[in-house]
């Protein structure tokens, strides 16, 4: 399909050309600057396979299996963060360009900034003399996002998560609002070696003049010194007049990576 592979060798390029940035010396610095002082860098993230893809709005889905990826390069306070999402068998769905900033980053207290440019892909069908064809087209989206986090102990945190998003098309919502309170209880250990994390939460969405209440909740198992991580995410409306499912749920096996690095 040539408009997925022409999008797709724009992400690569973007991708590996911002990896290159990153990575690069500064050689009027090189040598200059004790180890100790040299800002740390990552390279870290996540490949998942599910069962039914789930947005990040809980309510929307892909309603099949999918693939999706998760990184996440950076340094200290900015980092880029690319969310691809695609069918299982290699369609798009959506490619999100997280770029996001960590304000305030103490024991108790978190607050990070973000935005991002985004694509969300539709396939379209037309019939020309009974050949039906298929056509994925993009639709924009810009979004902000403001997320305060309280840290009450070493397993327990609550917070808030705001995000607005713009469409930028003609078929794309324009205004959308998406609210959450939400907790985290995390390394709760079932045995020595496996650990079980919940993430509730509760939340208002709009988008133009529908709206709605809805509830949703991941939990996660981990097991020591393993890079794969079984999760599912449960969402169920509350009251909403936003097309949707009921009840929506999913599992996904995830394997997880992260590399940090300091410039020489």
């Amino acid at each position: 399909m040539p408009i997925y592979n022409k999008k797709f060798t724009i992400l690569a390029l973007l991708i590996f050309s911002f990896n290159i940035c990153i990575a690069q010396d500064t050689s009027l610095l090189k040598n200059s600057i004790p180890d100790s002082l040299k800002p740390e860098k990552h390279f870290s993230g996540t490949i998942s396979a599910t069962n039914n893809g789930i947005s990040f709005i809980p309510t929307f889905t892909l309603g099949k299996p999918a693939t999706i990826f998760n990184l996440s390069l950076g340094g200290k306070k900015l980092s880029f963060e690319p969310e691809l999402r695609f069918a299982l068998e290699g369609r798009p769905w959506s490619f999100i360009f997280w770029w996001r900033y960590k304000l305030i980053n103490n024991n108790k207290f978190k607050f990070n900034l973000g935005a991002h440019p985004s694509l969300s892909f539709k396939t379209l069908e037309s019939v020309n003399n009974g050949v039906i064809t298929k056509t994925i087209t993009a639709v924009r989206f810009f979004a902000t996002e403001f997320v305060p986090t309280y840290v009450v102990s070493n397993k327990l945190s609550v917070g808030m998560y705001y995000l607005y998003s713009h469409g930028l098309d003609p078929a794309a919502t324009l205004h959308t609002n998406f609210l959450t309170l939400n907790a985290t209880l995390s390394d709760i250990h079932l045995t020595n070696n496996i650990a079980m994390r919940l993430s509730p939460q509760v939340y208002y969405l709009k988008m133009d003049d529908k709206q709605g209440y809805y509830t949703s909740g991941v939990i996660a198992f981990s097991k020591k010194n393993s890079p794969f991580i079984l999760s599912s995410i449960a969402n169920k409306i509350i009251n909403s007049n936003i097309p949707g499912k009921d009840f929506v749920w999913n599992v996904t096996l995830a394997y997880t990576f992260n590399n940090k690095y300091t410039r020489k």
